[in-house]
């Protein structure tokens, strides 16, 4: 159950309904976001909401039956749009396109990378300063002092940025030059990350686990939720099974279910799902028509000489063709939801 409570309500009249509520057999646990203040109960699935339904202080009451209760959409269809300012938005209806290298290299590659970005009318930016290698021995990134080289040149160029955080001490260094934190599949479950991204009034992109479930990715976003962050963005980017023709399989079922169970958006990881450079496009736009929200793909001026990933990511001319073909693609689809 979501109780919903009206704005300006006090704290005396919060505690009279949570003890109310408690004499039901319901427990209760107050969230407050951005956005609102809500009484979550849990037990008693068997009680009449009309009983506090007319309680001062109830704006609404919800039944969810889902164990992710707050980023469920049976109590809230209207799908949640991420506004990350100067226009930009993450939202149904619309196709955003995040492009970059996997990992943030120096000043200069920085440079030729937002020039390719605002070239082609791509607004947002991702890349890693913070890097989870399979290998202890491979390139782990550069750190804050690359986030902040990249942060002055996508200020200057209109450009918003999508990097990941790895562990809780990182997220207050970071948080004032990141636009969205993404948590990676290895963090899926990172539940005291979860929590404290929950604190910050940023975007959060939470990728599916190596071999997460989809309600595993939905019961993560509900730890960022309930933590007070209504800002989430879910992202297919492939799960592990015992295929090993590609890095992983990309599980584009998974975009129309998440949509259909979750108001949250949804965005398509292709280069992580598929993990070869020649098929990036083709699971690009199969993830557009799926009816993904956005493409996250990799970018890098010479993809062979790549700090990390290179075998995945796309040369600038691949990268400049694959985000006109996601706009034609995109404007395809909507024409099939007209009809």
């Amino acid at each position: 159950m979501i109780i919903q409570l009206a704005k300006n309500t006090d704290l005396s009249e919060k505690e009279d309904l949570k003890q109310k509520i408690g004499t039901f057999g319901i427990k209760v646990t107050e969230v407050r976001t951005q956005m609102g203040d809500y009484l979550i109960g849990i037990g008693n699935k068997d009680f009449d909401i009309r009983k506090i339904g007319h309680l001062k202080g109830v704006q609404d009451i919800h039944i969810v039956s889902d164990d992710y209760k707050l980023v469920s959409k049976k109590w809230k269809v209207k799908p949640t749009s991420i506004d990350l300012g100067d226009g930009i938005r993450i939202e149904d209806g619309s196709m955003a396109i995040i492009a970059g290298p996997c990992s943030i290299e120096s000043e200069e590659q920085i440079a030729r990378v937002i020039q390719h970005l605002k070239e082609n009318n791509i607004k947002m930016m991702r890349g890693g300063v913070f890097k989870p290698r399979s290998s202890p021995y491979a390139f782990r990134g550069l750190g804050l002092d690359g986030l902040k080289w990249w942060y002055e040149q996508a200020k200057a160029a209109g450009i918003k940025i999508v990097t990941e955080v790895m562990q809780v001490s990182q997220i207050e260094e970071m948080v004032d030059y990141v636009d969205i934190f993404q948590v990676g599949a290895r963090n899926t479950q990172n539940f005291n990350l979860l929590d404290e991204l929950g604190k910050v009034d940023k975007a959060v992109m939470i990728k599916r686990g190596i071999s997460g479930t989809i309600e595993e990715l939905l019961q993560s976003a509900e730890y960022v939720f309930s933590g007070g962050n209504e800002k989430i963005i879910l992202c297919e980017r492939g799960i592990r099974t015992y295929e090993r023709a590609s890095r992983n399989t990309l599980d584009l079922n998974a975009v129309p279910i998440l949509k259909s169970k979750s108001h949250l958006p949804v965005i398509v990881d292709p280069s992580h799902g598929i993990g070869i450079r020649e098929f990036v496009p083709q699971m690009a736009l199969a993830g557009v028509m799926s009816g993904a929200d956005g493409i996250i793909y990799e970018a890098h001026e010479n993809p062979e000489k790549a700090y990390s990933d290179g075998q995945q990511t796309l040369n600038f001319q691949q990268s400049a063709l694959l985000a006109a073909q996601i706009r034609k693609t995109f404007a395809l689809r909507k024409t099939f939801q007209l009809l």
